[in-house]
């Protein structure tokens, strides 16, 4: 079997791989939450009107759904992208895992602000991602 890709694309896979790791740590960190606040399935929120931690466990609970909204984007991004910047891709990758590692921690201490602090730097990587993504379409088109 012939390669078509550069055998730096292995450091997206990882990076990609690495997210899914972070992804999965804060589903149970939103597990721990649901019985350390008493939040039962099916509720995705508490509701501030009868559980006294509602505030902390939803923040908790956004901070990994906002990690999950933002994985398709980040996911499409760093596969176009890294199809015709793999290196730079991956190093824009492993940036925007950390960021969103820290706008986790930050928005799960119950104060969403705290989830910029290092959090709002994931969209830097982001931007970059998709000037890569542009690129290689640009460099498909003229090929």
């Amino acid at each position: 079997m012939e390669m078509i890709m550069e055998k730096e694309y292995g450091y997206l896979v990882m990076v990609v791989v690495v997210y899914c790791c972070l992804n999965m740590w804060m589903g149970y960190q939103v597990v721990k939450a649901r019985k350390k606040y008493k939040v039962n399935f099916p509720n995705l929120y508490a509701l501030e009107s009868e559980n006294k931690n509602a505030k902390i466990f939803n923040c908790v609970q956004r901070g990994h759904q906002n990690s999950l909204e933002m994985m398709p984007v980040f996911f499409i991004l760093i596969v176009l992208g890294g199809m015709g910047h793999p290196c730079v891709s991956a190093a824009l990758g492993l940036f925007y895992t950390v960021t969103r590692y820290f706008y986790f921690t930050g928005y799960s201490t119950g104060d969403p602000q705290n989830r910029l602090t290092i959090g709002k730097y994931g969209f830097l990587a982001l931007f970059g991602l998709m000037i890569c993504s542009i690129s290689f379409g640009i460099k498909l088109l003229r090929s």
